[in-house]
């Protein structure tokens, strides 16, 4: 509700015409000759037999393969590890983040897993982290669509939730 998937699809597109050489939807933009990965809409198939957490773990493993192989990428990620119980997503997603920044790899990762955001201590030189945060004011939820430094503050999906009736006991 933020932008943060909408923000990750205009990274990837000006990053694309930044690297075609036409010009770009910002007031400055510097990149490096790289090849852009994403896994923004991954999908199941049933008649592939492929679970969409199966799917997105051939994808990362394909981005391990590249980035090992010395590659240059430019990775975009949404909300890795979809689909599993939240203490595995959190392990897997940790451990993928490690890797990583062990193979210097470059991009952007949007995530709601608070505790991937504590890998900026340990990664400082390669981790930074930032925010689109909803504010709530006068009871209602506003956004501003602004990035902002650090990790999410507020939590509006309890905000909204209570505000919908559904109780939070």
């Amino acid at each position: 509700m933020a932008g943060k998937s909408t923000y990750l699809r205009t990274i990837g597109i000006n990053f694309l015409l930044g690297c075609i050489g036409v010009p770009v939807f910002a007031e400055s933009l510097t990149l490096y000759p790289a090849h852009l990965v994403t896994s923004l809409r991954t999908s199941d198939s049933l008649a592939g037999n492929e679970s969409y957490f199966f799917a997105e773990l051939k994808r990362l493993k394909m981005i391990i393969g590249r980035l090992k192989s010395g590659e240059k990428l430019f990775i975009i990620l949404d909300e890795i590890l979809k689909g599993i119980n939240s203490l595995d997503k959190q392990k897997g997603s940790i451990a993928l983040m490690r890797q990583l920044v062990k193979f210097q790899a470059s991009g952007i990762i949007a995530t709601h897993d608070l505790a991937l955001g504590k890998l900026e201590e340990e990664f400082p030189d390669a981790i930074k982290n930032y925010r689109f945060e909803a504010d709530i004011q006068n009871n209602e939820l506003n956004f501003s669509y602004k990035l902002r430094e650090g990790v999410a503050q507020n939590m509006n999906a309890s905000f909204l939730m209570k505000k919908m009736g559904i109780t939070m006991e």
